[in-house]
């Protein structure tokens, strides 16, 4: 699509400026090109890159056991995520002992219909979630990582350990069993097992941290609360930070902390910990990620910039998470660049959002002006 938008709003690099935006191969170029579009009144922004969402979800299973075609669902997400301004979308799907849609059958059933889907635009990418003490999974996982080129797995690790230690039975038992399509007491059984097994799955995932990241695979911990903590998956390889739960984790994670943009549309965190905004404010953070709810990055960022500014605060949905993905060719309004863009009007609401040249989602009043 060769197309010119004229008139509005655009935040460039160095801020916002007034000018035309002008884009031909899927990429902005500098002078312009095919048909114009009077944006006069309205603002441009880069298009959203979100690091971590798993509110596709909900699309790919509304009910337990009832999609069998998960290309449909993905598509229902894409349009999600297209009417929410995010371009590049970075799908984190687990492969845990929960088993159900976060179990290993599930996980390789995403991984072929990702692989296989034809979308509008959206660059849909994947992100592994692994439970590192699933030592009998290893190989298994390594493969899929391999064989789906995988470019970020995240280790998590959301075994109730206190529980477990102390031989309780943990919350929510029964349910997640129900979920992950066990009885209580095998579902209890298995959680036991990994517990056990810890000071093993340590050694385990350091060698396995060392091998990806030898293959070009971006790593991420999840939810480290502690600097020694994130400072031994730093010793690993494992960069990237995903929703550090205390100050002092936020500040250790020096190579790309991810914040949780629902924790700063909420004004803090559902769980207790510590505050996004509060970080952002103090300089802390590269990156806002959606989490569970898509329309949170952009909420959050134009939230931010009555504080810190929309160059900064955009930063945070755009340029930032594009740098933590190694993604070059996205993330900001320069010449050469992915065509990745949102048009937004002035209650900041979205009425285009554009992908690699592509409109993926267009209404209302800037429809009306496509149209003319």
């Amino acid at each position: 699509m060769q197309l010119t938008l004229a008139g509005a709003e655009v935040l460039r690099p160095d801020g916002l400026q007034v000018g035309a935006l002008s884009m031909d191969g899927g990429l902005l170029v500098a002078e312009p090109v095919g048909r114009y579009v009077d944006l006069g009144g309205y603002r441009i922004v880069p298009g959203i890159v979100d690091i971590h969402g798993d509110g596709f979800e909900r699309h790919l299973a509304p009910r337990r056991g009832v999609m069998k075609d998960l290309a449909q669902g993905l598509a229902s997400a894409e349009a999600e995520l297209a009417a929410n301004g995010i371009t590049t979308a970075t799908l984190a799907q687990f492969w845990s002992w929960e088993g159900g849609m976060r179990g290993r059958g599930f996980a390789l059933r995403f991984l072929d219909a990702l692989q296989g889907y034809q979308g509008v635009g959206t660059d849909l990418r994947v992100q592994l979630r692994f439970e590192y003490a699933m030592l009998a999974d290893y190989a298994d996982f390594e493969q899929a990582v391999t064989d789906h080129a995988v470019p970020y797995v995240v280790f998590n690790d959301h075994l109730p350990h206190k529980a477990l230690a102390k031989g309780k039975k943990p919350p929510r038992l029964t349910g997640q069993a129900l979920k992950g399509g066990r009885s209580p007491e095998a579902h209890l059984a298995l959680m036991q097992g990994l517990h056990a097994g810890m000071a093993e799955a340590e050694e385990a995932v350091a060698a396995l941290s060392a091998r990806l990241a030898a293959k070009g695979v971006i790593l991420g911990s999840h939810d480290d609360n502690t600097v020694e903590g994130r400072a031994l998956w730093r010793s690993r390889g494992v960069t990237i930070s995903e929703f550090p739960e205390t100050r002092e984790a936020a500040e250790a994670a020096t190579d790309g902390a991810v914040l949780g943009a629902p924790n700063v549309v909420r004004g803090g965190s559902h769980s207790g910990n510590v505050s996004a905004a509060d970080l952002i404010r103090e300089g802390l953070g590269d990156a806002l990620a959606s989490d569970y709810h898509y329309p949170a990055p952009r909420q959050a960022a134009l939230m931010l910039a009555e504080e810190v500014g929309l160059k900064r605060a955009w930063a945070m949905v755009s340029s930032g998470p594009a740098a933590l993905l190694g993604l070059q060719d996205r993330g900001e309004l320069s010449v050469g660049k992915r065509a990745d863009l949102l048009v937004l009007d002035d209650q900041g609401r979205i009425g285009a959002t554009i992908a690699a040249g592509r409109i993926t989602y267009l209404s209302g009043a800037v429809a009306e002006r496509f149209m003319r």
